[in-house]
């Protein structure tokens, strides 16, 4: 039977290309995205500033809540206090061990500075002059006793150029006393680099410095690398969950596409089966032949695949790292692993769909087999009955589950999985769903089409099965489009306008060098500025009570300087007030206070960005949009435990009537690195990681768009190449190609008309209860100018499939012998 199989293959040229094309876009999708799993998981980040450790010994950047199963992810650089220096020195094996302290300098060429001691870590080589001395720098170019003036902390400082280093770009070094001293946090050293004496394991090195401080983490080979780039460790997990989520994603529709490619292609030879059974093939014979095609048409197409693949997978990672969203500074690995699950999925699906094809098709007896081919008279079998039902019901699950349990954009975790369970369970059952939307809509287009049109519906009427087979690609589209693309920008609408409410800034001072005290107190004496204040943000976990209603990645913190009622706080308050935001304290949105019972004069427990917890007294409570809650600190707090330690935004609120952007521009021109913004400037930041979150999400989503694109194009042109003998029959019966065309014109209206009607209807059985969980309406938001490019992108793709190939067939004569695929 393999060698029929072989045979066969020249004659069916139409239905293999199309299963060839789907596995082999298939693969690749599958395949980038196990690329960039595997990229997440690895996070390979060469050492450079730290090249010359054998050990690098870091703050552990988890924090594990009480009672929590997850450790909550911290966003700041932990660090390592000065006292441990020590202890790790006295570990048997070490022969040395050094401190080093990171802060941001701003300067020529300059982007960090760091103590001289350190230096020994890459290391950094003198090519002129000496170690600095206090008040003087070593530069990676430049000249000696040049006058350099850095942002550090938010003021310029003027240091001598004492020599010249040649190592890895962009680091100054100061002498220990001065970067004790300019350091904001001269407790903690950012990392301690250690080198190990010849002859002694390394491993165990490792275990015993570990067993100094369980809040250490120490890396060792590449990994070294992860303690120079800690945004490289927090930004692992994004990239490991849109590969994760993405990744399933595109391999149940890989796996859909491909089944419903083969699955058509079976259902089109049902009568050469039925005739193969009729001379004396067995059922075992018709499922090895078509199992063996599928195969041999698999086999080729995945290894073909492969190569996109890589190149796929090289290409979204760089869009992700130029987005913000991946660390640039990590190495791409793409290994044998995704290769073979690409490989595997696309071939599991081709064999998985063959199975299921040869099953019907050989167990069927001849006779049956030839009325079903020319009638198709039966929808569906009992085994699509129950798992379409499963589907259905699963997405009615997610539906219900998505509007009355979850909250705020984590409302996104089970919209997204419903719409393939929608589109899934109606595909199953798809010659019922095109029966009851023909119904609806063949009485206007008859209406409009007149003799062509009652020519076509009655087409439609006696091929209704197969033509639910042409209509469920373009659903598929419609919908997977539809809802992904709205569930964007509803949520983008959404969390901008919980953002923007409450909003009362007129101006902002940005500076990413940071700004001093000392610029806040000028702007607060500017004539006409009714209130200023610090703004700060971070990420935080309430240990106690722990029942906080927030998910394992902590809960955003605000930091704000103490104000009154006319104060720039994006808040409403309902208890309390800010005038007390001073020191240990908090401010609680009113949903987290009432779950948490605390309300204003009680205490909390917070682990704060970097790792430090804080006991804090609750000073106030204010309204939230649910979803959207965040925690209020004093700016001063949540800057000192941040990575850089600065304050880089000032609110400005002018006074009724005042307009203060001039006097504030001034004051920006007086202090180097500041910059003065609207409050526009401010949506736009705060909006800034939503938006490339939502980037990121139109990038994947027009992949698998893209994708089932192909399988519209696919089932189409097959279905129509199918077609030839009964075009050469109307031909010869008198119709011209005119109106033939015509009549397939108009068939392809009532396919585009019931796959959009279908897709549309799946797309807001997903997007109206997501609307009405993340906002205040149950309308999805977004330009409707996107629906119509979608709805418009589906009838050209349904019109060019049906119709290009259908004008290639009349243009041979009817009386012409031909193969139908």
């Amino acid at each position: 039977m393999m060698r029929l199989a072989v045979r066969t293959l020249r004659f069916r040229k139409g239905g293999f290309i199309a299963t060839f094309v789907a596995v082999v876009f298939g693969t690749a999708i599958v395949m980038a995205c196990g690329g960039l799993m595997e990229t997440g998981i690895r996070s390979n980040v060469a050492p450079e500033r730290l090249a010359n450790t054998s050990l690098v010994v870091t703050g552990k950047q988890s924090h594990l809540r009480p009672g929590a199963e997850d450790a909550t992810p911290l966003p700041e650089r932990v660090g390592v206090p000065v006292d441990l220096l020590a202890k790790v020195r006295s570990v048997h094996g070490v022969s040395s061990a050094v401190g080093d302290y990171t802060f941001t300098a701003v300067g020529p060429a300059v982007a960090e500075g760091h103590n001289w001691s350190s230096a020994v870590l890459a290391p950094y080589h003198l090519t002129s002059g000496r170690a600095p001395r206090s008040g003087e720098v070593v530069v990676p170019t430049g000249q000696l006793g040049d006058r350099v003036t850095y942002l550090i902390n938010g003021e310029p400082r003027t240091f001598t150029v004492s020599g010249v280093a040649q190592g890895p770009a962009g680091h100054a070094f100061f002498s220990d006393h001065d970067a004790a001293r300019l350091v904001r946090n001269p407790e903690r050293f950012a990392d301690l680099g250690v080198q190990v004496a010849s002859g002694t394991d390394l491993d165990d090195v490792k275990s015993a410095i570990e067993a100094i401080d369980r809040n250490l983490a120490v890396r060792s080979g590449v990994d070294r690398g992860l303690a120079e780039h800690p945004d490289a460790e927090a930004q692992r997990t994004a990239v490991i969950s849109i590969a994760g989520s993405f990744g399933g994603i595109a391999t149940m529709t890989m796996m859909f596409v491909v089944a419903s490619t083969l699955a058509l292609s079976a259902q089109h030879r049902e009568r050469e089966f039925a005739l193969l059974r009729g001379i004396g093939t067995t059922p075992g014979q018709v499922r090895r032949m078509i199992l063996g095609e599928s195969l041999l048409v698999a086999l080729p197409a995945v290894a073909l695949g492969i190569l996109p693949g890589t190149f796929l997978g090289r290409f979204l990672f760089d869009q992700l790292g130029s987005h913000g969203v991946a660390s640039p500074v990590i190495e791409f690995s793409q290994g044998w692993v995704p290769l073979v699950a690409g490989a595997g999925a696309a071939v599991l699906a081709a064999v998985g769909a063959a199975l299921i094809a040869a099953r019907k098709s050989a167990r069927i007896r001849p006779v049956e087999a030839l009325m079903e081919a020319s009638l198709q008279r039966k929808w569906f079998g009992w085994v699509r009955l129950l798992f379409g039902l499963l589907f259905l019901g699963g997405g009615l699950a997610l539906l219900i589950v998505t509007a009355t349990v979850m909250t705020g954009p984590l409302a996104g975790a089970t919209a997204g999985p419903s719409i393939l369970c929608w589109a899934i369970g109606v595909a199953l059952l798809g010659p019922f769903w095109t029966k009851l939307v023909l119904a609806f809509w063949r009485w206007p287009v008859q209406a409009l089409t007149r003799v062509n049109g009652r020519l076509a519906i009655r087409n439609l009427s006696a091929r209704s099965v197969a033509m639910s087979a042409a209509v469920m690609p373009v659903m598929l589209a419609v919908g997977i489009s539809t809802a992904n693309l709205y569930m964007q920008t509803t949520q983008l609408q959404a969390a901008s306008e919980a953002f923007t409410r409450n909003l009362r800034a007129d101006a902002v001072l940005v500076s990413d060098a940071g700004l001093s005290p000392a610029v806040l107190d000028q702007v607060r004496a500017v004539p006409g500025v009714e209130s200023a204040s610090s703004f700060v943000r971070s990420m935080g976990a309430i240990d106690e009570p722990r029942n906080a209603p927030f998910d394992e990645d902590g809960s955003p913190v605000i930091g704000v300087d103490a104000q009154g009622a006319n104060g720039t706080a994006p808040v409403r308050l309902t208890s309390g007030s800010l005038t007390g935001l001073t020191g240990s304290t908090v401010a609680l949105p009113e949903y987290v206070a009432g779950k948490i019972h605390r309300g204003v004069g009680s205490t909390i427990t917070m682990t704060l960005g970097d790792g430090t917890p804080v006991d804090l007294r609750v000073v106030a409570t204010f309204a939230a949009e649910r979803g959207y809650e965040t925690i209020i600190l004093p700016a001063s707090l949540v800057a000192a435990h941040t990575t850089d330690g600065l304050t880089k935004q000032i609110l400005v609120r002018s006074a009724s009537g005042a307009d203060v952007r001039p006097a504030l521009a001034k004051l920006a021109a007086v202090h180097p690195g500041i910059q003065v913004a609207d409050r526009d400037t401010l949506v736009a930041a705060n909006a800034e990681d939503l938006q490339t979150q939502a980037w990121v999400n139109y990038m994947l989503v027009g992949m698998l768009i893209a994708y089932t694109a192909v399988s519209v194009v696919n089932t189409l042109v097959s279905s129509t190449l199918r077609r030839r003998r009964e075009f050469a029959l109307q031909r010869l019966t008198g119709s011209t190609r005119f109106q033939v065309l015509r009549m397939l014109t108009t068939e392809s209206t009532l396919v585009t008309l019931a796959g959009i009607t279908l897709g549309t209807a799946i797309a807001l059985a997903c997007l109206l209860p997501y609307a009405a969980t993340v906002s205040t309406s149950s309308i999805p938001t977004g330009p409707f100018w996107i629906y119509l490019v979608i709805i418009g992108a589906a009838a050209v793709l349904t019109f060019g499939s049906t119709l290009v190939p259908a004008i290639a067939a009349l243009r041979h004569s009817p009386t012409q012998p031909s193969h139908a695929d």
